[in-house]
C-alpha cells in the first residue's frame, strides 16, 4: 500500500516461474492474443464488407465476435506488461475494473448465446413469423440488454467489493477476479459472497435453461421434417451449440477453480484460470468461419483476392 499517494496496490503472485520462463510467456501470450485479434477481426470484416450478411443471425455473431474481444482485451495486455516487468502489481481500483470487464464479458457471453438461441428457435419453429419477431429494432434492443442486464448485475458486486477494507494485498493470481480480491479483506463478506452468488445464478441459469428448452423445441421440429430441412437447420444450430457447451463447461471450471483453487496444483489452476480467456475468443471466430457457408465461402474470396493483389 502506498501510503504517501493514499493508493492501494495489490501484488499479482501467481506467476509459476516467472524469471525463468518469462520471455517464453510473453511469447506465447503475445501470439494467442494476435491470433485472437485477427481471427475476430477477419470474421467481422467479412460480415461488415458484406451487405447480404447484415441479418440478425450475423449481428448476433459479430456482437459475440466484439465480446470476445473485449475478454480478451481485459487480460493480455496487463499480462503481456506484467511478463516483462520486476514486479508485477495493480491498484485496487484497477483491479476492480479488470475483475468487473471480465465479469460482464463471461456474463453477457451467455445472455448474447440466450438471443442466438432465441433468433434460431423462431427461425426454425416459427419461419412465418420471423420477420414479425425478429425485426432490427427488437435485435437492437436484444443487444442493447445483452450488454447492458451483465453490467448492471456485476457492478453491484463490484460496488460492495469496493467497499471493503484490505488487511493483505498480495493476490494469488495472474489477474484480478471478485472472489479473490474479497479474501483479501479482513471485514464480513457474508454479504459479497451471498450476492456474489445470486449475480452467478441469475446470470447464468435462465439463460442455460432458455437454451435448453429452445434446442428441444428445435430438435422436435428437425425430427418432424424431412431430411434437407434437418440438414440445414443443424448446420446453422451446431456451431451456436458447440460454443454454448465449450463456454458452459469453461466457465464450470473456472468457478469451480476460483472457489477451491487451495486444493489444487499451482500450476494447474493459473491454466485454468485463463482457459476462458483463450479457448472462447478463439474457437468463436473458427467455428462461425468454418461452419457457415455464408461466411467461409466470403473469407475464402477474400483469401483468393489479396493473393491476387500480391502476384499481379
Amino acid at each position: 500500500m502506498d501510503t504517501s499517494t493514499n493508493i492501494t496496490y495489490l501484488t499479482l503472485e501467481g506467476h509459476v516461474e516467472l524469471e525463468k520462463y518469462r520471455y517464453v510467456y510473453f511469447l506465447i501470450c503475445l501470439f494467442v492474443y494476435i491470433l485472437i485479434i485477427s481471427s475476430n477481426f477477419v470474421v467481422l470484416s467479412v460480415i461488415y464488407t458484406n451487405k447480404c450478411l447484415h441479418e440478425p443471425m450475423y449481428i448476433f455473431i459479430s456482437a459475440l465476435l466484439c465480446n470476445s474481444l473485449c475478454g480478451a482485451t481485459a487480460i493480455y495486455p496487463k499480462l503481456l506488461i506484467d511478463f516483462l516487468s520486476e514486479k508485477q502489481y495493480i491498484s485496487f481500483e484497477a483491479c476492480i475494473f479488470q475483475a468487473f470487464v471480465i465479469y460482464t464479458y463471461g456474463a453477457s457471453e451467455f445472455t448474447l448465446l440466450t438471443a442466438m438461441a432465441y433468433d434460431r428457435y423462431v427461425s426454425i419453429c416459427k419461419p412465418l413469423q420471423y420477420s414479425t419477431l425478429v425485426k432490427m429494432s427488437t435485435v437492437k434492443k436484444l443487444l442493447f440488454l445483452c450488454w447492458f442486464v451483465p453490467s448492471c448485475e456485476n457492478s453491484i458486486t463490484m460496488i460492495l467489493t469496493s467497499r471493503l477494507h484490505l488487511c493483505k494485498y498480495k493476490l494469488d493470481r495472474i489477474y484480478c477476479n471478485n472472489y479473490s480480491i474479497v479474501k483479501l479483506s479482513c471485514d464480513d463478506i457474508s454479504i459479497n459472497n451471498v450476492c456474489g452468488l445470486l449475480v452467478l445464478t441469475v446470470a447464468v441459469f435462465p439463460p442455460v435453461i432458455f437454451i435448453i428448452f429452445s434446442y428441444a423445441q428445435i430438435l422436435t421440429v428437425c425430427l418432424k421434417n424431412s431430411k434437407d430441412f434437418r440438414n440445414k437447420a443443424l448446420q446453422t444450430c451446431f456451431p451456436h451449440l458447440f460454443i454454448f457447451i465449450t463456454f458452459t463447461v469453461t466457465s464450470c471450471f473456472e468457478v469451480i477453480n476460483s472457489r477451491f483453487d487451495n486444493n489444487v496444483p499451482h500450476i494447474f489452476s493459473m491454466i485454468m484460470s485463463v482457459e476462458n480467456q483463450v479457448i472462447s475468443p478463439l474457437i468463436n471466430p473458427v467455428i462461425y468461419g468454418f461452419k457457415l457457408q455464408d461466411i467461409w465461402s466470403r473469407i475464402k474470396k477474400m483469401v483468393r483476392r489479396k493473393k491476387a493483389n500480391i502476384f499481379y
